[in-house]
């Protein structure tokens, strides 16, 4: 069996989750969503970007981005927003709420989840669940959080807005919203780990089926990983980032000629294929970097690089940054 890309991807952009908020509504209530890229750095320690979610327990709502898609959502129901659009969430289409940063910044740091209560304009944080017990509409909100630089293909492969319905009782979202339910109002030692291991699991289920849906000549990158060439090409630079591939060799492994690869692969994915390679070996370096005490002259070598200057002038060139002042600022952050 072949290397799992889509597993290689998300383990090479450090995908985590975690579940933060239950929120009760009541009356005419909207709750707003600042953009991903603004939450990130205040919810979640070291992720570039946000996606964000909702699971509706209980009632029905309304999800939307501001002159963007809007959908209805009943209760077992998930929205996800991979682009890490602002966005609300509100008991009927159009309602706007409040939007306070200082807000989202004070909560890090307190135990999760957190419980809001909406009803009409008030916002108010109860001590226990009574409120959400209780509500017209119940939901848990949870962040997923990831690398977006130097190199993510998958969010920009995804939509704006994913609808997750609830296909019966027995389907792995309803279970999800269950047990999402039970674990946020137990909180036992683990919970919160319990979590974010469930977002994540949601959200590669909510990426498959997405993924499966697309039609069978279509494009972009999750198109090329069901593309009889390029997804053979992709599995073959995943699985040895550090050969050194030429477009020459790629194309007799999978059997066409070197210009008839490079047009395939830029047709489906939109770059060529060695644009990517380079892209993929630099996302690669990145996690080394960070989750590794290797010196670069070593990841240079792990990502495809015998000279330690030419990895550092390629990283540069990707990141704004050498590699070891790359390291040192995130580490710093």
């Amino acid at each position: 069996m072949g290397l799992d890309i889509l597993s290689d991807v998300l383990r090479g952009v450090r995908l985590r989750g975690a579940v933060f908020f239950n929120i009760s509504g009541n009356s005419d209530w909207a709750a707003e969503a600042p953009a991903g890229s603004t939450l990130a750095p205040l919810l979640m320690r070291g992720v570039d970007h946000v996606v964000e979610y909702h699971a509706v327990v209980r009632g029905t709502c309304w999800a939307g981005i501001p002159d963007g898609p809007v959908v209805q959502l009943n209760a077992g129901d998930v929205v996800m927003f991979p682009r890490g659009d602002a966005h609300v969430v509100s008991s009927a289409p159009g309602l706007r709420g409040n939007l306070d940063m200082d807000w989202f910044a004070g909560v890090r740091g307190q135990p999760l989840p957190l419980r809001l209560a909406y009803s009409g304009s008030t916002i108010s944080m109860p001590p226990d669940s009574a409120p959400y017990d209780t509500a017209d509409t119940a939901i848990v909100c949870g962040f997923l959080g990831c690398d977006l630089r130097p190199f993510n293909p998958l969010v920009e492969a995804l939509p704006r807005l994913m609808h997750l319905r609830a296909d019966g009782e027995d389907s792995w979202i309803a279970s999800f919203v269950r047990q999402a339910v039970a674990e946020s109002h137990a909180r036992r030692p683990g919970g919160e780990a319990m979590l974010a291991r469930m977002s994540e699991m949601m959200f590669v289920d909510a990426v498959r089926r997405f993924a499966d849906q697309q039609p069978e000549h279509g494009t972009g990158w999750l198109a090329g990983l069901r593309d009889r060439f390029v997804g053979r090409v992709l599995a073959l630079m995943h699985e040895q980032p550090e050969r050194p591939w030429t477009l020459d060799e790629l194309g007799q492994q999978v059997g066409l000629s070197r210009s008839a690869l490079h047009d395939r692969f830029v047709e489906v994915v939109g770059v060529a294929p060695m644009q990517y390679l380079t892209q993929w070996r630099m996302q690669a370096a990145s996690r080394l970097l960070l989750e590794s005490q290797a010196g670069v002259a070593s990841i240079a070598l792990e990502v495809g690089y015998e000279s330690e200057a030419a990895f550092s002038r390629a990283f540069k060139r990707f990141v704004g940054q050498p590699p070891g002042a790359w390291r040192r600022a995130r580490e710093a952050g």
